[in-house]
């Protein structure tokens, strides 16, 4: 039943958002960085923290060997800096150690599940951030839960309301058909941001409210 969901779901967000086709987001170094950045803040303010990274270095190298404080200064923005800064750092100076280069292309060819656990062995990384880097730099068929997902599923009663989002990443990832799992993560997202929100979530205009049975509670609270 919960496959079939997500399928109408799928349907539904196609209609509403258009067609995703997968798209490289850029290096894999590149997206690790950034997603890191991200983690319990804004994109807006993880994507301002990241440009003004790149802006003050040329290179991963030169973060690598940059004293953690002046990293700290220009992530101030994305939050948390006193504790992404250090991980950065240690993050570029461990695959430079290991490989000679900072650069994550070995991992393309690996089998999904190798990748991911190459990359959750750094400090700070996670299901989602390894998700994220396997999927947008390398096309890798897996489904990573950001904020909005898991609300998103919580409400649509695909997991239990005190599932985390590992559990949901766990749970859904088999249920969506690989192909689709990148069309998927954007798509609600996407709707995440627009339409269910966390807070005052637009359920009288909602595409999935046929499949939602949280938003359905909410119009009936209001009749």
């Amino acid at each position: 039943m919960d496959r079939q969901k997500l399928r109408d779901a799928l349907r539904l967000l196609r209609r509403a958002y258009g067609r995703q086709r997968w798209r490289c987001w850029g290096r894999a170094v590149d997206v690790l960085v950034e997603t890191i950045l991200s983690q319990n803040t804004s994109d807006v303010n993880s994507s301002a923290g990241y440009r003004q990274l790149r802006r003050q270095f040329r290179t991963w190298g030169a973060v690598a060997d940059a004293p953690v404080g002046e990293i700290e200064r220009c992530i101030r923005i994305s939050g948390l800096s006193r504790i992404k800064a250090p991980r950065i750092r240690e993050v570029l100076r461990q695959v430079r150690e290991a490989h000679g280069r900072i650069s994550l292309d070995f991992l393309r060819g690996r089998k999904a599940s190798e990748a991911l656990a190459y990359l959750r062995q750094f400090k700070g990384v996670g299901a989602k951030t390894a998700s994220c880097v396997l999927l947008f730099s390398f096309g890798m068929p897996i489904f990573p839960v950001d904020t909005h997902i898991h609300r998103i599923a919580i409400r649509l009663s695909l997991v239990g309301r005190r599932a985390t989002a590992e559990k949901v990443q766990e749970v859904l990832t088999p249920l969506i058909a690989p192909r689709d799992r990148y069309e998927m993560h954007v798509l609600l997202i996407t709707h995440g941001r627009e339409t269910c929100r966390a807070r005052n979530p637009r359920c009288p205009w909602c595409d999935l409210i046929d499949l939602c049975p949280h938003g359905q509670r909410l119009l009936g609270s209001k009749r």
